[in-house]
């Protein structure tokens, strides 16, 4: 009997010290988490149920009336149109350049290096720094209208920032110049991880090179494409630097830019309604989870199966 205890035991020690070394290295990251996410989000749904003015405790209880005007509130329904189209044109317009890009950065071609770098470089530019300069290139005065002139091209100008037809458009030229580069780079990261191997037999067999990349190296990229698509979406949901940068919140309202971090500033800590605000922000974090959450169900779902495996002993 002590003969066939005695490996149980051992394998019961083994997946105590596993439980212990696993518990004792998640900790910290916990930790960081609970206090930093959970808590501030917890903080703000309890300060949604109230009319608070940001200081002091908040006395005057409204229960669900927050979140009930935010839902039935147009102008948050044209937000939340605005958040929509700018996910959706960021992943139609960057995702095939990205792709494109990388493929011809990924081939010898000189001023390769040189070529990335500049690629890169708008993206590691801060968001106040590369609004700012926009906002001032994008004036009716300004640069982009002065260099239209110089062309001959004066019936081109426009007011590129405060046209409703033309705001987002502009918006989404800004966000592709600045967010292309990142996922050229991880497109690149991409490609490096297929094996030689497969493209030499490939040719071989008499494959195009259009054959190739449509039937071999988008396929093997999917990983990493659909990587980017949900860090593009998280972005997309949460975007307000740029807005508020360029436009601001008075006129990215008329201009057709706002988004939801911009009516949360605006109808929240602007209008001295900080509760109201709590509740702008939980419902950003119900979408953004909710979102995320079904992304992960029907389109990584192939990429996590297997990723963690069930340790055997």
């Amino acid at each position: 009997m002590s003969d066939t205890l005695a490996p149980r035991r051992a394998a019961a020690r083994r997946r105590g010290r596993t439980r212990l070394e696993i518990a004792v290295l998640s900790a910290p990251a916990v930790i960081v988490f609970l206090a930093f996410v959970i808590f501030p989000v917890a903080l703000a749904a309890y300060y949604g149920f109230y009319r608070w003015k940001g200081y002091g405790d908040p006395t005057d209880w409204v229960g669900l009336n927050n979140y009930r005007l935010i839902l039935t509130d147009p102008a948050f329904h044209d937000v939340l149109w605005h958040n929509g189209l700018i996910l959706v044109l960021s992943l139609a317009v960057q995702g095939p350049l990205a792709i494109g890009l990388a493929l011809l950065l990924n081939r010898r071609i000189r001023g390769r290096s040189t070529i990335r770098v500049l690629v890169f470089v708008p993206y590691i530019i801060s968001e106040v720094i590369v609004g700012t300069g926009w906002s001032l290139m994008l004036q009716s005065d300004g640069a982009v209208n002065g260099l239209l002139r110089a062309v001959g091209l004066g019936s081109l100008e426009a007011d590129w920032i405060s046209d409703p037809d033309l705001a987002i458009w502009t918006l989404m030229a800004v966000i592709t110049w600045k967010y292309l580069g990142f996922a050229v780079i991880l497109m690149l990261a991409g490609l490096q991880s297929i094996p030689d191997e497969i493209f030499e037999a490939a040719q071989i067999d008499g494959a195009s090179y259009w054959q190739i990349q449509r039937r071999i190296t988008v396929p093997l990229l999917g990983p990493t494409i659909r990587i980017w698509a949900f860090l593009s979406i998280i972005g997309s949901l949460q975007l307000f630097d740029l807005v508020y940068i360029i436009w601001g919140q008075y006129v990215s309202g008329t201009a057709g830019t706002s988004t939801m971090a911009i009516y949360m500033l605006a109808q929240g800590r602007n209008a001295g309604n900080y509760g109201y605000g709590s509740a702008v922000a939980v419902v950003m974090f119900v979408i953004s989870l909710a979102v995320a959450l079904i992304y992960q169900r029907f389109v990584l779902r192939r990429d996590l199966r297997g990723a963690v495996t069930e340790g055997t002993v």
